[in-house]
């Protein structure tokens, strides 16, 4: 099949959403699919032979977070090109409520489209007050994907529609085997965190905030914290004393992320809130890596009710600091949850995920003509910001 894919997310700042488009562009790709992929971007150079430049885009606030999201003439005439110069079989666009790319392929396009959600936000003022602008557009979606449960709650509760739900994935042989960085060999007692640092709903300060507990349980604890952020801003906030616990790496490159998880004997998900899905649950069980994450529905879900994981109260360090202890200083516990873990992530390997979207592809375009361009004239679409 030819398939054009628009993801909503500057490609080269991290976020769960660019990982997604990219991991399922691949997939399809190697199972013999044309696959063409369009995103705003801040380095073209950076794009693999697979993608389009639809421009730079500018931070927003949107969902709890800072997005890169982008809208314009400018980005609609590359949306327009882009359509133009591929006939695809099946248009399938992420996020496709964000002002961005998605949203510009699905105003200028008709025919097969598939639309993906990815937000979870029970509470969008956003998208209780653009649902009638956005109707239009969104009724040309002939089947939605939600990645998770609150994701379709979201979708049926701000735009009145259903939508199937197809998880995200997870590249398991990427993640399968992966060994640690230097210096955290065995044996050792690591706690692991991988997210942006200066985001509270990560919940890095949950995590910091059960240190001094956790510190005591077990005296010669690290914590391997990974991410983009201000790592000087969060060493200033640390005690003297547990300074020499924190070791602060900064923003890793994706190929590296399996050997962050690998350097763990635990990985740990603090978040607060406002997380549609758990992927970074689900690499860290690729890899191996027993998790302990916060007890939010995305998150319970993936950790099938806790059998998977280990829950704690979100927001609750001293909880938190005590299940940690009891896994760093239980190595049997830590190898039937390793275990589970990795019987659990099995269902989400990509194969097995991409196979369930391009049953939604064969449903929508089965004997339907090839994607085509409504007009050629939309240009009256303001500049705004968008990054997930």
């Amino acid at each position: 099949m030819r398939i054009g894919l628009a993801c909503p997310y500057t490609w080269d700042v991290p976020g769960g959403v660019q990982v997604h488009v990219r991991d399922l562009a691949e997939t399809l790709i190697a199972a013999g699919h044309e696959v063409s992929v369009i995103t705003p971007v801040d380095d073209s150079d950076a794009l693999p032979p697979y993608a389009v430049d639809a421009g730079r885009a500018l931070p927003v606030p949107y969902n709890g977070s800072v997005a890169r999201l982008l809208m314009g003439p400018v980005s609609a005439a590359r949306v327009r090109r882009w359509l133009r110069e591929h006939e695809f079989d099946v248009l399938h666009v992420h996020e496709p409520t964000a002002p961005s790319v998605g949203l510009l392929a699905c105003m200028l396009a008709d025919g097969p489209i598939v639309g993906t959600f990815h937000t979870a936000n029970p509470r969008s003022k956003i998208l209780t007050a653009a649902q009638g602008a956005l109707q239009p557009s969104l009724e040309k979606l002939r089947a939605r994907i939600a990645v998770s449960e609150a994701a379709r709650r979201t979708i049926v509760e701000h735009l009145g529609h259903s939508a199937v739900l197809i998880p995200n994935g997870v590249r398991v042989a990427a993640f399968a085997g992966a060994i640690p960085l230097p210096g955290y060999e065995p044996p050792r007692h690591t706690v692991c965190f991988l997210g942006r640092i200066d985001e509270p709903r990560k919940g890095l300060d949950v995590l910091l905030a059960a240190l001094p507990e956790l510190a005591r349980r077990v005296p010669d604890v690290r914590v391997l914290v990974a991410g983009p952020g201000d790592i000087a801003a969060v060493r200033s906030r640390l005690h003297p004393a547990l300074r020499d616990h924190v070791d602060l790496i900064g923003l890793v490159a994706n190929e590296d992320k399996p050997r962050v998880f690998a350097s763990g004997d635990v990985y740990c998900a603090p978040n607060t809130g406002q997380e549609s899905f758990g992927i970074v649950l689900l690499e860290a069980m690729a890899a191996g890596t027993p998790v302990v994450a916060s007890d939010i529905d995305a998150f319970r879900r993936v950790l099938d009710d806790g059998r998977a994981g280990r829950l704690f109260g979100v927001g609750e360090p001293a909880e938190l600091a005590a299940g940690l202890a009891e896994l760093l200083l239980d190595p049997a516990a830590r190898a039937e949850l390793a275990a589970r873990g990795r019987r659990v992530v099995a269902a989400y390997d990509w194969p097995v995920i991409a196979r369930a979207v391009v049953d939604i592809y064969r449903m929508v375009s089965a004997g339907a003509a090839p994607v085509t361009l409504v007009s050629d004239s939309v240009s009256g679409v303001v500049a705004t910001g968008g990054e997930g």
